[in-house]
């Protein structure tokens, strides 16, 4: 099978957070007890999964991602399972073991698949020194490029504040799954993933999706976060962050469970931005996920053939303005169905006809057209001072909307000489299409493309047709009315 999603065989994440056994006993119930009026149920199986911070980490490491899981616990039975559930798991241990506490210990009943009660063994660690816990932390932090907490409440995280402080002095992202509504104390996080009900909490209602926005930007800067992904159930998710925002909507699955989907999601975040993905990108995949988690009863796991298999049959549907690794897949999927890639680039500044008419004529040499635009700082080196016109987003909005055109993706921000080379590398299209009085080996990235195979092409432009002339035109009837 091609793959379609990152290496998770390089994420390295640190799980911080609490711990807990999640017991399941499971009976038929056919009688009410004389003793009172409940069922009487007769158990027959059993079984224990990690649960919390856990699940997080088990998550992880089912991607095939390399997990480390630092936690409190107490010298117990419960403690002796969960240490050998995760090893199995591959999960690597970092256990902070409490003398005279309990670890945490839920007991489900079920029978016929419901739920009939829960019995929760719980005493907290109210006398635990956490300097112990900061010390392992510390040493433990070098081996991560993403660090989770995984908040519950249960005193594992009383000092999370000095664990942010120091995960990001390291130069670690950090995402936080809060609990309760003081979201202050998870200052200084890359992301918070607070579901609709825990954002609604702590932010206040809200009307539409605009209102939404400008609370999580409200408590953006009254927390000093990096950002909020708000999880919305069947609404999708919303990433808002300080200078953009994306609204993802769910993936339509038959819902079973939604136990433990929460972790699943801040999983597959953390596995995908240490693999080196975006965060909208690694959005993206989590969303995937959590539609698959949810199809499945408890606390479960997703795989990465899995997740691999929903952006396959999740790729066609994403076209327009994409970043690098999200094109990528898109251009794996396109190549696995036999279709042949078209890229060609500019500044596209002022659309007019010559543009159109170039665009699908390049568009008609293969089934996929790419086009990579100039940033704005790359348009102004090479334009002058007074350009763009148009602004990058402004001008990819509108590329993105030709019928002609397949993805759009930016360019030129770190390249040191304003050309696509790099990103062609990257891409390697079938052909390589360019405007203009070019000869073939003289095209940026042609090089590339034609040692893997493929071709360049030279097309001409529209005879009249200019962004320069344009503007000029303007300029001088502009001045003629002043005159």
């Amino acid at each position: 099978m091609q793959h379609f999603i990152p290496d998770f065989g390089r994420s390295r994440v640190l799980v911080v957070g609490d711990l807990m056994l999640d017991r399941y006993w499971h009976g038929a119930t056919q009688r009410i007890s004389p003793e009172a009026p409940v069922p009487v149920v007769h158990i027959k199986d059993h079984e224990g999964r990690v649960g919390g911070a856990g699940n997080v980490a088990v998550n992880i490491a089912a991607l095939g991602g390399q997990a480390t899981l630092l936690s409190l616990v107490g010298k117990d039975e419960a403690a002796d399972t969960l240490r050998l559930q995760l090893a199995e798991a591959g999960v690597a241990c970092e256990f902070e073991v409490v003398e005279g506490s309990d670890t945490i210990t839920k007991l489900r009943v079920m029978s016929r698949n419901q739920q009939l009660i829960r019995l929760d063994f719980e005493d907290g660690f109210a006398d635990y020194d956490h300097a112990h816990l900061l010390s392992r932390f510390d040493r433990v932090l070098d081996s991560a490029d993403v660090v989770v907490f995984s908040d519950y409440g249960k005193g594992c995280l009383d000092e999370i504040r000095a664990m942010i402080s120091r995960a990001r002095a390291a130069g670690k992202q950090v995402l936080v799954d809060p609990k309760g509504t003081d979201f202050s104390r998870y200052s200084g996080a890359t992301l918070i993933t607070p579901n609709e009900s825990e954002f609604a909490a702590v932010a206040g209602e809200w009307r539409d999706d605009d209102e939404l926005v400008a609370k999580a930007h409200q408590l953006i800067d009254g927390c000093q976060l990096g950002g909020l992904l708000i999880t919305r159930s069947e609404r999708g998710m919303a990433l808002v962050r300080c200078d953009d925002e994306l609204h993802i909507p769910t993936v339509a699955r038959e819902v079973y469970d939604v136990t433990g989907a929460g972790d699943t999601v801040i999983a597959t975040l953390a596995a995908a931005l240490a693999a080196g993905e975006s965060a909208a990108d690694a959005t993206r995949l989590a969303n995937l996920a959590a539609g698959i988690v949810v199809g499945k009863l408890g606390t479960a796991t997703v795989s990465a053939e899995e997740l691999n298999r929903a952006v396959l049959g999740d790729s066609a549907e994403e076209t327009g303005v994409l970043g690098l690794h999200a094109l990528q897949r898109q251009l794996n999927a396109a190549r696995a169905r036999g279709e042949k890639i078209v890229m060609t680039n500019g500044c596209f500044d002022i659309l007019h006809a010559g543009h159109v008419q170039y665009l699908e004529q390049a568009r008609s040499l293969g089934d996929r057209l790419v086009v990579a635009v100039n940033t704005d700082d790359s348009v102004n080196r090479l334009k002058g001072p007074e350009r763009p016109i148009n602004t990058l987003e402004q001008r990819m909005a509108v590329l993105s909307g030709l019928a002609s055109v397949d993805w759009v993706i930016a360019f030129g921000k770190d390249s040191p000489d304003d050309t696509p080379a790099e990103l062609i590398r990257e891409l390697l299209p079938d052909i390589l299409v360019k405007g203009g009085d070019y000869k073939a080996e003289d095209v940026a990235g042609g090089e590339a493309v034609i040692n893997n195979g493929g071709e360049v092409i030279i097309l001409g432009f529209l005879d009249g047709c200019s962004t320069t002339n344009i503007v000029r035109r303007i300029r001088t009837s502009e001045e003629n009315k002043g005159s």
